[in-house]
């Protein structure tokens, strides 16, 4: 059956316009047992509380009736558990979906068909949640391109985007690709299903699709698709005097101009196109701002993915694109760090080290760009802080002071993440910055 995928898949990159049928047979036990292998297993349970474990140790028979029920079209799509998560350390949440774990198992595999036949569509400045394409790779790809003659950048905000997704804008979408009733109706179950609030009362929403769901990223890539991407490309392109860029993560982007008229023109357009769609952008957060390394003192900075974007001058003298973390983020690190550290501080202290010092090496392999050491360094320092003040806590006797905890840091070789290099992990260089 991934053969019949791959087949279907290069049938989509050498027909863009085509309609595929005959997709719902590939939602047999074979490829539900595919997902069951890439599904994470240690995920919160659905509604059902039914876990990973549980499931698999009679998989092949649960494989063979979620097989049945989806051919003979009994498969209901359960009810899904919200829980708010923190966003930042604002006091604000963002609504984390939770599905049940058959309902997991045949949204991957919708997930792969879609992929499949939607890939070969999507635009190469659309990053997010698209194989082999991160979010560095969309810093790096808006640095690229800053660093042209563009002289206006547009900062867009979508006010709850997952939330607000139409959905009959939503099929219709999907139906460009897929002419296949079964598979419309499954995405039809998912956009629709119940939702089960913290509060034990249940909704069912009218817009907008699960931020958690396994089907809901690739979905929302194909409602951006339509929506931003190929509006940009035919028509904001078309009407523009000289070059326009776009850079999108999901639902993050930034369009860049060289001519203060063609930046104008797409503000202007913005709310308007978007409100087509059901969908309405954060007045606070969507800005214009003059972004050009002619007029460095009047340029202003913007945050895209955690990073701040601004015009300087290298240590060669050339004006360059500065970027560096984000003020909001560090914040954010460290209040989390120190949450964490707080709540733990009572388990082994190498089990504590070992996991802090992974937490800081995925922070600095993301953040980790020339020019950005003194930030990371002040991540670092502001986390032995957190460690040197929550270890001490551990019992009403202190357990360091500062000359044992440098004896303990420098036992863990803690300083190293400060570093450059370390463990083979290479700091990116984004060319004039180096």
């Amino acid at each position: 059956m991934k053969t019949s995928l791959h087949a279907i898949a290069k049938s989509a990159r050498s027909d863009k316009q085509k309609r595929f049928k005959s997709l719902y047979s590939l939602l047999n036990r074979e490829m539900l047992g595919e997902a069951y292998r890439h599904l994470n297993k240690k995920a919160t349970p659905g509604v059902d509380n039914l876990t990973y474990e549980e499931y698999g140790k009679n998989l092949e028979e649960n494989l063979i009736d979620l097989e049945t029920r989806l051919k003979e079209k009994r498969y209901r799509a359960k009810v899904v558990r919200r829980v708010h998560i923190p966003k930042g350390n604002d006091g604000k949440t963002r609504p984390l979906g939770i599905p049940v774990l058959e309902d997991k198992l045949v949204q991957w595999v919708v997930r792969e068909i879609l992929q499949a036949l939607f890939e070969p569509l999507f635009y190469e400045h659309s990053y997010g949640y698209r194989p082999k394409r991160s979010a560095r790779q969309a810093v790096e790809g808006l640095w690229n391109k800053l660093m042209g003659t563009f002289r206006y950048v547009v900062e867009v905000d979508i006010k709850s985007f997952f939330d607000t997704i139409d959905h009959q804008w939503m099929v219709k979408m999907v139906e460009k690709r897929v002419n296949d009733k079964s598979i419309v109706w499954l995405i039809k179950q998912w956009l629709r299903a119940g939702i089960m609030m913290e509060d034990g009362s249940t909704e069912n929403p009218e817009r907008g699709t699960p931020q958690g769901g396994v089907v809901s990223p690739i979905l929302a890539n194909i409602y951006l698709h339509y929506v931003l991407d190929l509006w940009f490309q035919t028509e904001v392109r078309k009407h523009s005097a000289m070059e326009v860029a776009l850079v999108r993560y999901a639902d993050d982007f930034v369009a860049a101009f060289r001519f203060k008229a063609d930046a104008d023109r797409f503000y202007e357009w913005l709310p308007e196109r978007f409100s087509k769609f059901g969908l309405t952008l954060s007045e606070e957060k969507t800005r214009k701002i003059l972004f050009s390394r002619f007029e460095k003192k009047e340029s202003e900075s913007f945050t895209f993915l955690g990073f701040t974007f601004y015009w300087g001058t290298s240590h060669k003298g050339n004006d360059v694109v500065m970027v560096h973390t984000s003020r909001k983020k560090i914040h954010q690190t460290l209040q989390n760090l120190k949450q964490w550290v707080k709540e733990n501080r009572r388990n082994a202290k190498r089990w504590i080290m070992e996991q802090v010092m992974m937490k800081l090496r995925g922070h600095k392999n993301y953040f980790g760009i020339q020019g950005n050491s003194l930030y990371i360094r002040k991540v670092v320092d502001e986390s032995m802080n957190i460690l040197y003040k929550w270890l001490n806590r551990r019992s009403q006797r202190r357990s360091y002071n500062w000359e044992s905890f440098e004896r303990m840091l420098k036992h863990f070789n803690f300083r190293s993440l400060i570093g450059i290099r370390n463990n083979g992990v290479q700091i990116s260089c984004l060319s004039q910055m180096c």
